[in-house]
Parts: structure tokens; C-alpha cells; sequence
């Protein structure tokens, strides 16, 4: 049984990524910005696997802070895996789409399920209000920054 299969295997939303950068002044951002955090000591300590897309990387460079830009770069460093899109994650984004998400979370979504991770991370609200309406149509799990966290406990 290879290493990856005892870990959970997480893909994370841009949003989480951009966290820390966000303004800290509000309780939910602050909370979050520590639960992405701890996320990532996790999986610096091999408690959890990160798998990253081009649609991730295509998404980041879009950004117009180039130090932003390079630091969420470096997160991606930490991944085990990346997942290249193709044909069939445009097919599937295109479902998605017709569910009400938007392009470029539809494709992030579909990127996640051909990843078979565990759990596709957001900050989104949006994003889980459509994954709790649509659960029997999406083939990951989906949860906030802080469920994930509080599923150790």
C-alpha cells in the first residue's frame, strides 16, 4: 500500500492560498488565515497530501501582486501531485457549471474529483452552499477551511 493512501489528500481552493493576505481585522478571516496555516504545517509534517492543478496555477498568475503571486507559488511546492487538464475536466466542468458554480471553480472542482482527494478545501461560501444543495452531483467532498480542521478533533 503506497504512502499517499494513509494520508488524506487535500486540493485547496485559490481563496485559502490568498488568506493570509486578506485583511485580518475580522474574526472569520483571522480564524481561517490559522486554520490554512495549520494546514500547511500538516502537510509539511506528511500528515496530509497536497495536490495542485494547472488551473491553480493558471488562476495565481492572474494575480497582479507579484509578491502574493510568488508566495502562493512557493505553498504549491509543497504538492505531491499536479493535475494537468484535459478534454474530459472541460466536459466535467461544464456540468458543474450548469449546477450554478463559476468557470473557474467548476474546473477546480472537476480537477479535484479526477485527483480522487479527499476533500477539496474553500473559504467560498458560495462555492459550499451550492456543494450542500448539490452533494448526489459531486464526486468530492467539499468543506470549509475550518471543517477540515475540526474533523482532527
Amino acid at each position: 500500500m503506497s504512502n499517499k493512501s494513509l494520508k488524506l489528500t487535500l486540493y485547496l481552493d485559490l481563496c485559502v492560498y490568498n488568506r493570509p493576505f486578506d485583511y485580518q481585522g475580522q474574526e472569520r478571516i483571522a480564524l481561517e488565515t490559522s486554520a490554512f496555516i495549520y494546514i500547511l504545517e500538516r502537510i509539511e509534517n506528511g500528515f496530509y497530501n497536497l495536490v495542485i492543478s494547472d488551473a491553480l496555477n493558471y488562476e495565481n498568475n492572474k494575480n497582479q501582486d507579484e509578491d502574493r503571486k510568488d508566495r502562493i507559488f512557493s505553498y504549491f511546492g509543497l504538492a505531491s501531485e499536479l493535475i494537468e487538464i484535459d478534454n474530459s475536466d472541460i466536459k466535467r466542468a461544464k456540468i458543474l457549471k450548469d449546477l450554478g458554480f463559476t468557470d473557474i471553480d467548476a474546473l477546480h472542482i472537476a480537477l479535484a474529483e479526477k485527483g480522487n482527494v479527499n476533500y477539496f478545501v474553500t473559504c467560498d461560501d458560495g462555492i459550499l452552499k451550492l456543494y450542500n444543495k448539490n452533494k448526489n452531483a459531486i464526486k468530492v467532498n467539499i468543506v470549509s477551511v475550518i471543517e477540515l480542521v475540526n474533523k482532527e478533533k
